[in-house]
């Protein structure tokens, strides 16, 4: 690990983002290029000390969930991602991994400001979500493996449940047990989508018998019931873009103009997470 040349990379890939390109306001008083130290702490979940440590060569083996986080925040492209990586003394992500998001997928992200969006992966674990999102369904991550997939989360944990109505918990199974089956054969049963079944399997009888079903669907635009701590059921429609791989999906959420659903997302970005206690998905 070289902390120095880790630090200049850094600030270097900081001061070349715009605030306009993470959906940040320009400001008429910056007097530095690019982003400040705090904003990309924000955007990356970490602390201002740690990130500023870091930029000044003072802070050792940084997790590969902290590089991630820093490439994800610095839109970093997949060869600036794997160079930060080997900076910090780690392997790069392998090609197929879920830790960096799409550059594409996150310029659109930026763009969704008063839109709820997340980038998920074909496994379900999400990547990268605006604030529109995180105050509608909580906050997406960072988790561990197998955790991180809201697959496994689902069968496996009755809270992951609490975000739909229970009248809709069947419907939701087995569209996410068809969905992963075509996830995992487009992968070509990789070492990851094969874990996760077999996890699943062992973890779950409702899964086990929906995998043996043999049922498979890609999961497209649907209509989805959300359960808010406090604004109740919202009624939205889940749209979806898929990368060229089909390993990456952007989901965002969205209302009929006039409806009461649309009513509650005007209010939610307004209010957002201030006064709205939200619990993970």
């Amino acid at each position: 690990m070289d902390p120095a040349e880790l630090g200049s990379f850094l600030a270097s890939r900081r001061a070349r983002v715009r605030p306009a390109d993470v959906g940040l306001p320009a400001g008429s008083r910056r007097r530095v290029p690019g982003l400040r130290r705090d904003e990309v702490a924000r955007l990356a979940g970490a602390s201002v000390e740690y990130y500023t440590e870091l930029e000044q060569g003072k802070a050792r083996h940084p997790s590969p969930q902290v590089l991630a986080a820093l490439a994800r925040a610095l839109r970093l492209g997949a060869d600036e991602r794997d160079h930060l990586f080997l900076l910090a003394g780690h392997a790069p992500p392998s090609a197929g991994g879920t830790t960096h998001v799409q550059p594409a997928m996150l310029a659109l992200l930026d763009r969704l400001g008063t839109t709820p969006a997340r980038v998920v992966t074909d496994l379900e674990v999400t990547l990268a979500q605006n604030d529109m999102a995180e105050a509608l369904l909580g906050d997406g991550g960072p988790r561990t493996w197998p955790a991180a997939s809201f697959v496994h989360r689902w069968f496996t944990d009755p809270a992951a449940r609490d975000v739909h109505p229970a009248e809709d918990h069947a419907r939701h199974s087995r569209e996410l047990t068809a969905d992963l089956r075509a996830a995992v054969a487009r992968r070509g049963h990789d070492a990851e989508a094969d874990d996760l079944v077999t996890r699943l399997r062992t973890a779950s009888a409702e899964f086990r018998a929906l995998w043996d079903s043999g049922d498979v669907a890609v999961r497209r635009t649907v209509r989805k019931r959300i359960v808010h701590p406090s604004l109740g059921v919202v009624e939205l429609d889940c749209q979806r873009l898929v990368s060229d791989d089909g390993r990456q999906r952007l989901l965002f959420f969205t209302a009929p103009p006039g409806s009461h659903a649309a009513g509650q997302l005007e209010l939610l970005s307004v209010v957002g997470r201030q006064e709205m206690g939200t619990t993970p998905p």
